[in-house]
């Protein structure tokens, strides 16, 4: 006789446990990070002040991405650029030079 027994589906109770992430609490660590059952890498929250030691957390949409610039778009926005100098090598000379 084996020393476990498996049930039919196949589960092993008394295999490793891990941590449920649906929890309805959760502990800050010392880094003040909290694990936020259903959230998913990269969203991001407002935290609201809702009285004495009461948050309240916002899920933040993320808005819909724009359209690409095409070629053309890119390169008028170079040419339009204010930190591209538009004056010649001499009135820069005559501009920053003592007489």
């Amino acid at each position: 006789m084996p020393l476990r027994e498996r049930t039919k589906i196949g589960f092993d109770a008394t295999g490793p446990r891990w941590d449920n992430p649906t929890m309805a609490t959760s502990t800050a660590d010392a880094k003040k990070r909290v694990v936020l059952p259903g959230a998913k890498p990269g969203d991001v929250f407002d935290v609201q002040n809702q009285g004495e030691d009461r948050l309240l957390l916002v899920r933040l949409e993320r808005p819909a991405p724009g359209p690409r610039m095409s070629r053309a778009r890119c390169l008028a926005a170079i040419a339009s650029a204010p930190l591209r100098i538009r004056m010649d090598w001499e009135s820069l000379k005559t501009i920053t030079r003592e007489p």
